[in-house]
Parts: C-alpha cells; structure tokens; sequence
C-alpha cells in the first residue's frame, strides 16, 4: 500500500512541476511584454515607424487603409463603415492550412478572449483562398476554432480586393511583398493593429505568443489614448 501511495505521490509532484513550469513559462512571456504610452504610425512597406504627438499631426496624405467590403462568416457585409471607430486586429489565412494557420488562429482566440465583448476591437481573417473558403466553410472554421461572431469576422470576397489590401495596404508581406506578382500566392504569419482613424500602428509574429502578448498590452494602449 505504501509502494503505491509513493508512486502516486510521485506523479502528482510531477504534475504539479509541469503546471507550474507552465505557468511560469505565461508569466515571463507577460513579463516580457512592454507596455508604452503612445505608439508609432507606419506608412509603407519597410515599417518604419514614424512618430507623432496626436492624430492631428499627421499629413493629410499619411496612409491609411482604404474603403473595402466583404462577406463574414454568418453572410453579412463587413466593410471599413462598420469599422468606423474601432481598433481592429488583421490577419490573412485559409481554412485547409495545415501549416502556420491553425497556431495563428490559436493565438488570434487569445487576443479574442483578452477583449470579449469589448465592442471597440474587432478582429477581421481574411482568407486568401476565397474561392474555396465561401461563407458555409467559414461558418464551420469559426464553430470549430470558437470564434465570437460580432467580434471576429472570418471574410471572404473578390481575391483581387483581398491581396491587393494585403499586399499594398496593411503590407502584410513587408517589402517583400511588394515584389510579387499579383497571382503569386498570399501566406504569412503577420498580424497588423489597425488604428480607429485606419492607421497602421504595428506589425506582429502571429505565431509567437510573445508578439501576441505584446499585441493585447498596444491594443490597450491605443483605447487609453
């Protein structure tokens, strides 16, 4: 009988090891998060960041993300109106990925989950095999990955409006991108902050939680500002 009270004793410590080193694992990635005041502005491809006191200093002709217009998951129209005073978060990806998608879609459900029923951030997946990922698969992708409609919109749409947004507006693909023949296929990890005026405010590793925790603490930023 002791034999085995030890030997299960055994394993509760190691549980309980390797909750703990979990735990401690999502306290440095928190910790290691910087929380800023104020964040830059970005205008093309390189990510420069470019610094100014208040949206009312930038240029008149200082980029911004253009009018667009697609289905979400549930069939409706998401277009940049709906979005008018609205932080939101972009990413491209497609539902028969088997790669980088599933782990970004993972960390895009944390960013989720840190603004639940917040109505001033939005997240918007766009997919980049839009042909395929029509509005019934997307119902199914957003079921099965927990996404909150109402806040999370999966989009589908013309291709041309899509990689032309991600490619030339939010520069998703950085300079490289920029590089690439129009037909040439859309793939990367890159999440975007959008800001409520359609500013780009910053660029992160969607599939680094790191990034993302970093993501959540600039959202934050931006809604205190």
């Amino acid at each position: 009988m002791t034999r085995y009270l030890n030997l299960f004793l055994v394993i509760l410590l190691a549980a309980c090891a390797e909750k703990t080193s979990e735990n401690q694992a999502g306290i440095t990635a928190f910790a290691e998060t910087t929380s800023v005041e104020q964040l830059p502005y970005y205008q093309d491809a390189t990510f420069t960041p470019v610094w100014y006191e208040s949206e009312d200093d930038l240029p008149s002709d200082f980029h911004q993300i253009p009018a667009f217009n697609f289905q979400n998951q549930l069939g409706d129209t998401i277009s940049d109106q709906d979005l008018k005073g609205k932080i939101f978060v972009v990413d491209f990806f497609f539902t028969t990925c088997p790669g980088i998608c599933p782990k970004m879609t993972a960390n895009m459900a944390l960013v989720q989950e840190a603004f639940k029923h917040d109505d001033q951030v939005t997240l918007l997946s766009h997919s980049v095999t839009p042909e395929f990922d029509q509005v019934p698969i997307l119902k199914e992708y957003a079921d099965e990955h927990g996404v909150e409609s109402g806040q999370w919109h999966l989009l589908t749409g013309a291709r041309e409006q899509i990689y032309e947004l991600a490619r030339n507006q939010y520069f998703v693909e950085e300079d490289l991108g920029l590089l690439k023949d129009p037909d040439e296929f859309l793939h990367t990890e890159n999440f975007l902050l959008i800001d409520r005026d359609r500013h780009i405010r910053g660029i992160y590793n969607g599939l680094n939680k790191t990034s993302v925790l970093q993501l959540i603490s600039d959202i934050k930023t931006l809604k205190n500002t």
